[in-house]
């Protein structure tokens, strides 16, 4: 039986909004306004990072709200996108029913992952999903699968029908599939946060055995937390690989991994809205940092990651959350 609590665990979660009603309406606005502002190239690339966001979403749940490192989700991101590659192209499924399988697909395996990995805490459990990142793209290379994952080749996909609207071309129908999975994913992980789960998954981060001895079963949410983000990351890989039309094992580095929690932490962690601004840091900083400087570009982007930490230690959001925060008081004052 699984208790769950319906206060707080400590002050620390007193008061704390995940995504303010006027950030959400800030995010609608800017997701109606992006097609008609831009388009080509630089709509895709808005596409892109809403596509990064949808796998922050879950990544911060797994380490925002739980506590806990992963160094993998970039080889659950991997698996999305074949996943939905292999049933458009070799099983002839819809793409619309390829995101949710890819979701489910991911969401089995992650749960599955999680269980034993229960026994492994901090660097410990990061090593291990370090490992994972490692094998999959590996895997993905293996002659026995060739003929579902195309081997070293990858598999490319054919660009999805558009519908005949006025005014509505390619880019613009995969930014409005790219925008619809974004808000339904920041829908389902506003609700997880702000509700009993993200209570109790903070309660288990904070405090394990104080957890424990309140009834949640500690192990069964850590489980189920790690398949809920695995299962973000296989969906944001599914509509990666619609929005790209091409799925290779090179693809899918391990500087995929790193880069996703790289863009948790800059976000924010714990804090739901951080995930659209580590989205937008992952898809434009390294091409910046090439602009910058075409011989070194990770050095420069190095410096800006280490410049934005020290700057703002709580992410983004937090920064954010901090400068609203200050001018309500001084409005109130005032």
């Amino acid at each position: 039986m699984i208790v769950r609590p319906t206060a707080a665990p400590s002050s620390r979660l007193d008061g704390r909004r995940h995504l303010p009603l006027g950030s959400l309406t800030l995010v609608l606005a800017c997701c109606l306004a992006a097609p008609l502002l831009i388009e080509g190239y630089q709509l895709f690339q808005v596409s892109l990072a809403l596509c990064y966001a949808v796998a922050l979403l879950g990544l911060n749940l797994l380490v925002g709200l739980n506590g806990q490192i992963s160094l993998g989700h970039g080889a659950f991101f991997a698996i999305g996108a074949y996943g939905a590659a292999v049933a458009i192209e070799r099983l002839g499924v819809p793409y619309w029913l390829a995101l949710p399988l890819s979701g489910v697909i991911c969401l089995v395996l992650g749960f599955l992952f999680g269980l034993p990995a229960l026994r492994f805490q901090g660097h410990y459990l990061a090593l291990c999903t370090f490992a994972l990142a490692v094998a999959v793209p590996q895997m993905l290379k293996a002659k026995q699968l060739e003929d579902w994952t195309g081997g070293v080749s990858g598999i490319v996909l054919s660009p999805p029908a558009v519908p005949q609207l006025p005014g509505l071309d390619t880019d613009r129908w995969l930014y409005a599939i790219s925008a619809t999975v974004f808000l339904i994913a920041l829908f389902a992980a506003w609700n997880l946060s702000q509700g009993r789960v993200g209570r109790a998954l903070l309660a288990i981060k904070e405090q394990p055995t104080a957890a424990a001895a309140m009834g949640i079963d500690v192990a069964l949410y850590k489980a189920t937390t790690f398949g809920i983000s695995a299962a973000f990351a296989g969906v944001a890989g599914a509509l990666n690989a619609i929005l790209v039309q091409f799925v290779s094992p090179d693809a899918f580095t391990i500087i995929l991994s790193i880069s996703l929690l790289t863009g948790v932490a800059i976000g924010g962690l714990g804090l739901v809205s951080g995930a659209i601004y580590g989205a937008l840091f992952i898809q434009y900083v390294p091409n910046l940092a090439e602009q910058v400087s075409k011989a070194a570009p990770w050095a420069i982007y190095g410096l800006a990651l280490i410049a934005v930490t020290l700057a703002m230690p709580r992410g983004v959001a937090g920064l954010v959350e901090t400068a609203c925060a200050r001018l309500r008081t001084l409005s109130k004052r005032s």
